[in-house]
């Protein structure tokens, strides 16, 4: 049964940074593609960050290309999304996700779902 578990969100100012955390069960990195989602009040949910298990292939979205970064550590059966240089257009409700495939940065192709962490940027 696979359970993942988002945290490390919070208030921060714009210019700052924050590093959310995704504890997974029942998922073995290698076999799992793992990505990062994100929904603002009134928008629908976007792709944000994805990484591919078996050989580390990875997607931004243009908007957060060369601030966030995605990775994981499978001895600690985490994931992470590290912001750097926060806007207040990041600021959204995150969510962490995983499928058994071997890359995918379409959220209609994730089967598991955390249960996401708010994220605050001010101005």
């Amino acid at each position: 049964d696979v359970q993942l578990q988002a945290s490390g969100g919070g208030l921060a100012q714009a210019g700052g940074s924050l590093r959310l955390s995704c504890t997974a069960s029942g998922v073995t990195f290698d076999d799992y593609a793992i990505g990062w989602f994100r929904q603002a009040p009134g928008k629908p949910r976007e792709g944000v960050a994805c990484i591919g298990g078996t050989d580390g292939i990875t997607y931004y979205a243009d908007s957060v290309k060369g601030r966030f970064t995605i990775s994981s550590d499978a001895a600690k059966a985490t994931m992470y999304l590290q912001m750097n240089s926060l806007k207040p257009e990041d600021t959204a409700v995150y969510y962490c996700a995983a499928v058994r495939l071997r890359f995918t940065a379409r959220a209609d192709e994730y089967h598991y779902w955390g249960q996401g962490t708010l994220v605050t940027v001010s101005s």
